[in-house]
């Protein structure tokens, strides 16, 4: 298919969407809510498995978040956001610690890699903690970035759930699914956490400095 024909294909998919758009009804937050309330148990279920699930892929949670507060509401969007994000962090930790654990320990003798291994290991839930608070740093690739590492599970877990949930109320109660775009709000919530992170990880780097040896006295004069 030439550049030309993609071309086209591209244009006609993107007609058939904005026709789609303008000619289709288009719920409302508040339908969609309602249409959510009416399934049951059945929508809190199937949000719970898709996001522990999906999110074991590098899939954002924000996605996953917002659609927890649009259909569930604060409270039961908040406890499905935790849930599920605990599940994923623990499935994600044991698959690449199943998987790829010998492939840390093979270059362990590299400084960058043991030093890495060592903040992580050696950091406990503080150091979790402080990077999962951190936006930038993504959810699934650090997931696995433990797995291979030294880290313990339990620290590892605590430190999850405690620095996801800032990010996952803020997400959870600001967000909304259709407006397309990012509340001025949840940009503050964000900048909030990542300097709170930073923070945490400057403790952990300090207390894991070394302390220099004193030099030796000079003979007395």
């Amino acid at each position: 298919m030439s550049g030309r024909t993609k071309l086209i294909c591209a244009l006609a998919v993107l007609a058939v969407f904005a026709a789609a758009a303008v000619l289709l009804p288009i719920p409302g937050p508040a339908e969609l809510r309602a249409w959510a309330a009416t399934t049951g148990a059945a929508t809190p279920l199937v949000l719970l498995v898709a996001y522990s699930l999906l999110t074991v892929a590098p899939i954002p949670r924000t996605v996953f978040n917002l659609a927890a507060g649009l259909l569930l509401g604060t409270a039961a969007g908040i406890a499905i956001g935790l849930v599920a994000t605990t599940i994923a962090a623990a499935l994600s930790f044991g698959l690449a610690r199943l998987l790829g654990r010998d492939l840390v320990t093979r270059h362990l003798h590299r400084s960058a890699v043991r030093t890495v291994n060592d903040r992580l290991s050696d950091g406990g839930v503080l150091a979790i903690t402080s990077l999962r608070l951190i936006p930038v740093v993504p959810f699934a690739p650090f997931s696995y970035l433990c797995g291979v590492s030294s880290v313990r599970p339990v620290p590892y877990l605590a430190g999850t759930l405690l620095g996801s949930v800032p990010g996952t109320v803020a997400v959870v109660v600001l967000g909304d699914a259709l407006t397309g775009g990012t509340p001025p709000a949840l940009l503050v919530c964000y900048g909030v956490f990542a300097l709170a992170g930073a923070i945490g990880l400057v403790r952990v780097f300090r207390k894991r400095a070394p302390v220099p040896a004193p030099e030796p006295a000079g003979p007395a004069g």
